[in-house]
């Protein structure tokens, strides 16, 4: 039960915009201005890349840490406080002159990171609305979906007029001067208890606990496949396409084409999928990126856009299963802590996927494209074996 009286569409456009100003101020940023970065500093472009990946291991493994402040105090202030930190990063960022402030800047924006991205952002919905967040985390996803969108060209165009340094800087003012508001203005979450139940035997609660284990297990290995197939195929998709025989144009035009569907798979979550349990929007998902390679294989390039749509759509679902799917399966009590675990594997693999996939198309060519689908294929297998009774 939360405290105050905004209501849920309020929280979904508040904390949405306060995510997507997140996203588009870290995760998306090297994107643009590892290149300007690394030619300032006088640095290859993959130092800028490499940062990242650290950023993501970091914010990872803060992730179970995070995610039990949350189910304690909850997120109001731990979001809060995660749009100071960033501010710190990216002001220090915009004073690097070598290697060691770069490090120490994407430090703190990998701790950012950890405390204010989607895992932190679920965990505060969950707080709030309890076994009925599902809705409010399919909303924040459908605004925060435009990170990358909106993110891109601001920082494109405040590098271009103003320089790398002032745009950095430029995206700390924001997350002070509006992230922070809109995160300070969610509701106060009043603490979670765990409702007492049946007795039960010290065997069925045994059975219980490797039931859960069992099924955190399961979930950790289909969102790392989800993270790897997500992160290197995003990194390198206009390459691929190319490797598969598509032409530039051909490749930048299917490659615009995920953005949308990633939205357009959001928005038949919100309006159809919702009334199934998670688990099914989240298996058609790890069915769509291979079900695209096959079309790719099959049609030739001619069918690329097919295959982005799908992999775009799949990936839209699976970011909202990161949120719905614990939610379901284990209920809101100590929820933040559960996906903070779950979600380790897969900041592991997102941050190693890239390298290893561009290492892969590099040697194998188009077949590193199956390297993906085989790995959804693998997350759709792990998904048959959970039940939506599984802690039940």
């Amino acid at each position: 039960m939360s405290r105050g009286t905004a209501g849920p569409l309020t929280v979904v456009v508040a904390l949405g915009s306060a995510q997507t100003i997140a996203w588009a101020s870290s995760y998306y940023l090297p994107a643009i201005l590892a290149a300007p970065i690394a030619s300032d500093l006088g640095l290859a472009p993959t130092y800028v890349f490499g940062a990242l990946s650290g950023a993501l291991v970091i914010s990872g493994l803060l992730g179970p840490r995070v995610g039990h402040a949350i189910d304690t105090f909850g997120g109001r202030s731990m979001l809060a406080v995660s749009n100071l930190v960033f501010a710190a990063g990216l002001v220090l960022l915009s004073v690097a002159y070598g290697v060691a402030v770069l490090i120490a800047a994407w430090i703190l924006l990998g701790i950012g990171m950890g405390m204010g991205l989607y895992e932190a952002a679920f965990a505060t919905l969950a707080r709030i609305y309890g076994a009925n967040a599902r809705r409010t985390i399919t909303g924040i996803t459908l605004i925060a979906g435009f990170a990358s969108t909106l993110g891109w060209p601001l920082t494109t165009w405040l590098a271009t007029e103003y320089g790398w340094r002032a745009a950095c800087q430029l995206w700390a003012i924001i997350h002070i001067g509006l992230a922070l508001p809109l995160n300070l203005a969610l509701p106060r979450a009043a603490p979670l208890h765990q409702e007492a139940g049946p007795s039960t035997g010290a065997s069925q609660q045994q059975s219980g606990r490797q039931s859960e284990t069992f099924a955190m297990i399961l979930l950790a290995y289909m969102f790392a496949a989800a993270s790897f197939v997500s992160s290197g195929v995003s990194a390198i998709l206009p390459t691929m396409l190319v490797a598969f025989g598509a032409t530039p144009a051909q490749a930048l035009l299917a490659g615009a084409l995920v953005g949308p569907a990633q939205v357009g798979a959001r928005l038949l979550e919100a309006g159809w999928l919702d009334r199934f349990h998670p688990l099914l929007s989240a298996r058609l998902a790890m069915l769509m990126n291979p079900i695209g390679v096959l079309a790719l294989v099959a049609g030739g390039p001619w069918l690329a856009p097919l295959f982005t749509v799908l992999y775009g759509a799949g990936n839209g679902i699976i970011t909202i299963a990161r949120g719905t799917l614990p939610l379901a399966l284990f209920g809101p009590v100590g929820f933040g802590r559960r996906v903070g675990m779950i979600s380790l594997p897969s900041r592991a693999t997102g941050a190693f996927a890239p390298l290893a996939l561009g290492l892969m198309v590099e040697h194998l060519g188009s077949s590193a494209l199956w390297i993906g689908a085989l790995a959804s294929v693998s997350a759709f297998f792990a998904l048959l074996l959970l039940r939506g009774n599984q802690t039940a």
